[in-house]
């Protein structure tokens, strides 16, 4: 297994919708391997494809907590079936908005088709944080970040910081 980079904003590429996948082979589960191993040693609990510049519709999430075993679950081309109208409120955060937390609402359950590892049709009723992060995951192959769901003066907020700290990291700047 690999570490893949991390994309972070403001990175065209997050904006993508992603394709779906074609086939489950061992290319992709290698795929959902790395990228297990690349949200562990971030550390986060879910991560899409897209956010290691891969645009395929493939996410894995981990909601084990520090001293419990690995619990990785992998979705392939998830897709939400239900919502519910009960609506809850997380602190969001995103890998590729690294350092920047904000109340997010969403419903509070949900009900997502995918296909696992195997390439085995599976279905899933979420409450609580998996739906959440389900939902959080699958805005990401939909070119959506949790940003959008913040008030439009907040988020250009962030927008301009990540802007303004990609500018400065940017190679080459000539100086005089």
């Amino acid at each position: 297994m690999s570490i893949k980079p991390l994309i972070i904003l403001p990175d065209p590429i997050l904006r993508q919708v992603s394709k779906p996948v074609e086939r489950v082979d061992g290319d992709l589960r290698k795929l959902a391997d790395d990228m297990l191993e690349t949200m562990y040693d971030a550390p986060g609990i879910g991560l899409a494809a897209i956010q290691v510049g891969e645009p395929r519709r493939l996410l894995v999430i981990d909601l084990a907590k520090e001293d419990e075993p690995p619990a990785p679950h992998v979705f392939i081309n998830p897709e939400i079936l239900e919502s519910s109208d009960q609506r809850s409120v997380y602190e969001e955060g995103c890998l590729s908005i690294p350092d920047y937390y904000a109340e997010v609402e969403r419903p509070a359950a949900v009900r997502v088709k995918y296909l696992d590892r195997d390439g085995k049709l599976q279905e899933m009723q979420a409450e609580g944080l998996m739906a959440t992060c389900l939902q959080h995951e699958i805005d990401h192959l939909n070119g959506v970040l949790f940003i959008d769901h913040i008030s439009k003066l907040k988020r250009d907020m962030v927008v301009r910081k990540f802007k303004k700290l990609a500018k400065d990291k940017a190679p080459g700047k000539m100086v005089g």
